[in-house]
Parts: structure tokens; sequence; C-alpha cells
């Protein structure tokens, strides 16, 4: 398989295996999706990581396979492509990607996926689509500029240039670097603690930040009250304001 599911302390890791480089050719696009929809059925799983492997993240789609098709094939896969990653996207359940080495293209695409992104001091990341007479096609123009800003995803999409991972942190491209050899365990660390946390309430924050960027401040504010009263009725919001009254914040041991 292209792409695996691994679960361990309740976070499922998503994990790239195409060697050498991950390109995402149609098929690990196809079993991307599956598994995204696999992990958010899962009750066992509570947070997800995505990582390519040691060496490499993922660099962008296979262009040997693009090459091959023509614009009727690309009207009908270009749906698909997007769909992958939006079902990485609407996982609800904090996602964290884990950035090895290169993130290009579809590897970027990925990564925006995510909620948020831990990388190797090593990594390289960019949306060189452009100097394929291209531009993303699996989100990259909508994510990237809601990410870092419309005037910093021109500046990337136009020129098609890699930028480091320092540069990656100044944009808010990536939000942590780590040493290389640290980086899924940081990844996995991150989504460990938030799987112990309180799963319906996270699941309507990443909701409501979610919906709210894609929408206006009016529609945005009513997701959030529907959600914020309806956390009421949930054993978890029991347990939180009893330990927070008990013992202090920070204690509670959501169920």
């Amino acid at each position: 398989m292209t792409v695996n599911l691994e679960v361990a302390e309740g976070v499922g890791t998503i994990r790239l295996d195409r060697p050498p480089m991950n390109a995402l050719d149609t098929a690990t696009q196809d079993r991307l999706k599956e598994l995204a929809e696999e992990a958010t059925r899962r009750e066992d799983v509570r947070a997800v990581v995505i990582y390519g492997g040691e060496k490499v993240f993922a660099a962008g789609a296979d262009i040997k396979e693009m090459q091959r098709m023509d614009h009727a094939a690309m009207v009908v896969r270009s749906r698909a492509l997007q769909d992958s990653f939006t079902a990485v996207a609407r996982i609800p359940k904090p996602v964290v990607a884990a950035v090895t080495g290169y993130a290009l293209g579809g590897g970027c695409e990925l990564a925006l996926c995510a909620d948020f992104r831990i990388a190797a001091d090593n990594a390289r990341l960019g949306q060189p689509e452009i100097l394929l007479g291209l531009i993303p096609g699996a989100g990259g123009t909508q994510r990237l500029a809601r990410l870092v800003g419309p005037s910093k995803a021109k500046d990337l999409i136009f020129t098609g240039r890699m930028v480091k991972a320092d540069e990656a942190l100044q944009l808010g491209l990536v939000d942590r670097l780590v040493p290389a050899a640290e980086v899924y365990a940081e990844a996995h660390a991150w989504a460990v603690k938030l799987a112990q946390g309180p799963a319906i309430a996270l699941r309507a924050a990443k909701e409501a930040i979610d919906t709210g960027l894609e929408t206006d401040i009016e529609t945005g504010l009513a997701v959030e009250r529907t959600w914020f009263a309806g956390l009421f009725a949930t054993e978890d919001r029991e347990i939180g304001m009893r330990s927070f009254v008990e013992e202090g914040p920070g204690k509670a041991k959501f169920r």
C-alpha cells in the first residue's frame, strides 16, 4: 500500500509510503482519502499525524502520470484529487503534519490540510506548479492564502520558489521547527496530548474555527454559539468543570 494507517495511544498515523519521494499518484490520492475517512470513523483514533517518513514528506504529484492526461481526463480527475485532500482537512479531530525533507506541490498542499505543522529544520516547502504551466490543484490557492495571507501566497505560487524551513516558519507556513530526527516524535507527542482531551469539544472547536474562516462572521458566531451550548450536554463538560472547581485548572481526566 502507498499509504498506511497505524494507531497507538489514541493517535492514528497516516504514513505515506511510496519511495523514493512519495509522489502522489492517483492510487495514493485515493488511498489517502480512504484512510482519512477511516480515521474519521474510528473511535480509537482521537488525533492524527500525517507523516512521509524520515527523509521526505511528499515531493508532489506524479508528473509522469499527469503528463499522460489530457484536458478531458483532468476535468474528471481534478475533483477526486481535491476530494482526497479535503477528506484530510475535514477529519474532525486534531491533525498534525510531521514534515521532513521536501513538501512540494501536492506535498505542501497536504501539509496545509493539517491543523498544525511541525517541520524538520532542513525541510523545504513550496508550490512549484507555475513552473509546469499550472496552478496548485489540490487546495493550494485556497488553503495557503487563508494560512499565510494573499500576498505571501501569491509570492510563493506566482514564483514557484521553494522556501527553507526558517523562512517557512517566518511566513507562518509551519508552526514549529525541530531537528530532523525529532520530527515524528514531536508530532506524535503533540497528538497524544490532544488525544487525551475532550473529544467532542475539540471537534466543536475545529469545526467552529474552520467554518468561520470559510464564511461571514455572523454565520461563524452562530456555529460557535450552537456548539458552545450543545457542549453543556456532554459528560466531558461535567468532568472538566467539576475538576476545575475541586482541583484547579488543567487536571481533568476526560473519557
